[in-house]
């Protein structure tokens, strides 16, 4: 059984706009040979990951830039676009918006049973990744930015809704 959390909501927002706004910022989408911005975030429960996470070589998230998700999403911005372009891993956030300094690499579940996972076919290994680790009790949602086109996805339960980069920002968005 997962837990809940009264800010989960709130939190899992935020970090769907910080990254809208990273893949929004990137104005080379449509370049032959360019990779665009990569995250991935990965909203736990607690602060143990040993049961699904190994920490990811040198890649950190720049704590002295953002420790914490709060309102004021500037410093969270600048820290995932430090982050996008060379790093690879997960970014694990708690449940209270504190960003855990080692990224890491989400190993495949142990027992979980993702046969009736349906998936499409754009979906790369982050995104698997990101939707496997989501099925977890101790998951509470996923988020990633995809580097090949911009698309925005969040991750709850082992489903997903994805935001292809022209649908960022919903109703909000200016063209």
């Amino acid at each position: 059984m997962k837990a809940s959390f009264a800010t989960t909501d709130e939190l899992i927002d935020l970090l769907t706009y910080v990254v809208e706004d990273v893949s929004r910022r990137f104005d080379n989408w449509d370049s032959q040979y360019v990779r665009g911005p990569s995250l991935y975030f990965v909203v736990a429960a607690g602060a143990r990951f040993g049961g699904y996470a190994d920490p990811l070589g040198v890649n950190r998230w720049p704590i002295d830039t953002a420790h914490v998700v709060s309102r004021d999403l500037d410093p969270v911005i600048a820290a995932a676009e430090e982050i996008a372009f060379d790093c690879d891993g997960a970014v694990i956030v708690t449940t209270d918006g504190t960003f855990q300094e080692r990224m890491v690499r989400i190993r495949p579940a142990d027992g979980l049973d993702i046969g009736d996972i349906e998936y499409p076919d754009w979906m790369s290994a982050k995104h698997l990744s990101a939707l496997e680790v989501s099925s977890l009790d101790a998951i509470l949602a996923a988020v990633t930015l995809s580097e090949e086109n911009g698309r925005v996805s969040v991750f709850k339960d082992g489903e997903f809704k994805d935001y292809k980069r022209e649908e960022l920002g919903g109703r909000w968005r200016v063209k």
